[in-house]
Formats: C-alpha cells, sequence, structure tokens
C-alpha cells in the first residue's frame, strides 16, 4: 500500500502543469525573418539566400488617449514583418526611442538626442556588416527621425561596407499612388497629423489590440496665431506654407516657439479631426500598398546587384 501511495502521489506531482506553461500571457508565435525569434543557425541560413536587412527607426511617444505609447514602434515593426514574409530579409528592431522631445509634456514619452540614435544605429549596423549582411533598408516609422534616418544612411555609405536606403524614400511616390486610387478622399479637408485617423487607421490594421477608439475624442489645438493663419494654406497643399508651418510647428518646449505637443494639443493629437473616425479599411490599404512597394523595390535591387556582391 505504501507503494502505491507513493506512485500515485508521484503521478500527481507530475501531472501538475509546469510554471512556465502557465503564464497569463499571450503565447508568442514565431514569425519568419524576424531578428529576436531567429536561432544562430537561421540566421546563417538566411544570409546563404540574402544580405538585406530591414531596420525600422521608431519612438516611444504619446498617441492621445487612444493609440499606445509604442505605436511608431509597433506600426514600423509590423510593416516590416510583413514585408519580410514576401521578401527574404532580415527584419532587425534595434531601438525603441526616437527623437521625441516635443512630446515630453505628456506622460509616457521616452526622448533620445539625434547624435545618439544616429550612433546606436550605425554601430548596430557594424555589427550586421561583420556578419555578412551588406544591403540596408530604414524603414521610418516616426516623422520626426526624417533627418536623423537620412544622416544614418548616409553614414552608413559614407564610412563602412555596407549599402543603404531610405525605404520610405524610395517607395514614397509609388505608396502614395496606390493608395489614393484605392481611397476616395476627405470631402472636406481638415488638418489632421500626429495620432489622428491616418496614424489610428494604421494602427487598427496592424495593432488592433492595442487601440481604445472608446476612449478617442478630438483634440482642441491653440497654434500660435501665425501658424493657425497657415492653417488653411497648409490643408489645401501649398508646399511652401507646410514646408515653413512644419519647420516651426511641433518642437521642444526649450525652442520657445510655443509648439510643443502639450502647448498646442488639449489631448496630444495634432488634428481637429475625431481620431474615431479612423477605419481599418484604410489602415489595411496604407499597409498594402507600402508592403507591395516595399517587395517591388527589394526585388528590383536584388535584379541590380544580386545578393554577395562585392
Amino acid at each position: 500500500m505504501k507503494r502505491l501511495a507513493l506512485l500515485l502521489m508521484t503521478a500527481a506531482l507530475y501531472a501538475q502543469p509546469l510554471t512556465g506553461q502557465n503564464t497569463e500571457l499571450p503565447r508568442i508565435e514565431k514569425v519568419k525573418n524576424y531578428l529576436p525569434h531567429m536561432t544562430r543557425p537561421e540566421v546563417e541560413d538566411l544570409l546563404t539566400r540574402s544580405d538585406m536587412v530591414i531596420i525600422p527607426v521608431a519612438s516611444l511617444e504619446q498617441h492621445g488617449t487612444h493609440l499606445p505609447i509604442g505605436t511608431d514602434y509597433l506600426n514600423g515593426v509590423e510593416r516590416a514583418k510583413l514585408i519580410a514574409q514576401r521578401a527574404d530579409v532580415l527584419v532587425a528592431p534595434i531601438l525603441l526611442p526616437g527623437q521625441s522631445p516635443y512630446h515630453m509634456g505628456f506622460a509616457g514619452t521616452v526622448t533620445l538626442p539625434s547624435t545618439l540614435i544616429q550612433e546606436v544605429y550605425v554601430e548596430a549596423t557594424q555589427s550586421l556588416i561583420h556578419h555578412g549582411f551588406k544591403r540596408f533598408l530604414f524603414l521610418n516609422a516616426h516623422g520626426g527621425n526624417r533627418a536623423i534616418t537620412t544622416f544614418i544612411v548616409d553614414r552608413i555609405n559614407q564610412e563602412t561596407e555596407g549599402i543603404a536606403v531610405d525605404l520610405g524614400a524610395v517607395t514614397g511616390p509609388l505608396t502614395d499612388r496606390a493608395a489614393s486610387r484605392a481611397l476616395p478622399s476627405p470631402s472636406e479637408p481638415v488638418f489632421d497629423r500626429h495620432g489622428g485617423t491616418g496614424e489610428t487607421s494604421n494602427s487598427l490594421y496592424l495593432i488592433p489590440e492595442l487601440v481604445d477608439l472608446d476612449a478617442a475624442y478630438a483634440a482642441r489645438l491653440t497654434l500660435p496665431s501665425h501658424l493657425e493663419a497657415m492653417l488653411p494654406d497648409v490643408v489645401a497643399g501649398d508646399a511652401t506654407a507646410s514646408a515653413v508651418f512644419l519647420a516651426e510647428g511641433l518642437k521642444d518646449a526649450s525652442t520657445g516657439k510655443g509648439t510643443s505637443a502639450d502647448q498646442m494639443s488639449t489631448t496630444g493629437v495634432w488634428g481637429v479631426r475625431d481620431p474615431a473616425e479612423a477605419t481599418l479599411q484604410r489602415g489595411r490599404v496604407s499597409a498594402e500598398s507600402f508592403v507591395d512597394a516595399a517587395v517591388a523595390f527589394i526585388a528590383r535591387w536584388n535584379e541590380l546587384r544580386a545578393p554577395g556582391i562585392g
């Protein structure tokens, strides 16, 4: 009887679920060509077919009351993953924060200096070059990183063995045309930028579980009077007005311009349209047109310069 009792106790012990299998967190599903999920042999295998890497350049910043702090990082990485399912390229997210000092008036934003950001990306690229990767597509997922991304690309081309391009710059015109054909223009254009219906639509498609449309509502904007006067021309598409407007608008409070996010917007959204007007369909078209353009560019680059040359 004692032996039977011992066997029953042992069986009951091993029947209990292991702690690691009983986690309350969602399961992580492996994604093809996504560096954080890959083993060393898988990276080595990819290198036999491709020397190309997509690197999102992202940010951690407030996106109003309805989108997560990681919107730019998450949307950028998801787009990169979608590209890598159709083209043999490595997706290598390097850094979550970007340059976002003008959002520091709202909780949750993390910002880094431009010099530090570009240094991290260039050093990380050097690591990948060491392992055999040669070509780099930088996917900028935050407007405030545009100049930084350009500088990173130029430094890689000028200072390393690598070859880099700004993916948004090379696919932009094709992506914009495809998206504009698929979706009707708003009947009444209004100012609608950071955290607005465009970004919310993208998030509804790429990271729907993290969007809280019930918490969305239209912001009240308080722009400096001279910027307010420019706004109709900006909305109408005047290129000069837009360039001047953006050169001054949405800048760090320390500059004295009075245009940081919390100085201009009650919610952190930079726009007057209600973000709840966003649609999953708009986000799907935006993502699919970008992915199509990126895949086409990668295929053409492979025609012009096969992997492993040089």
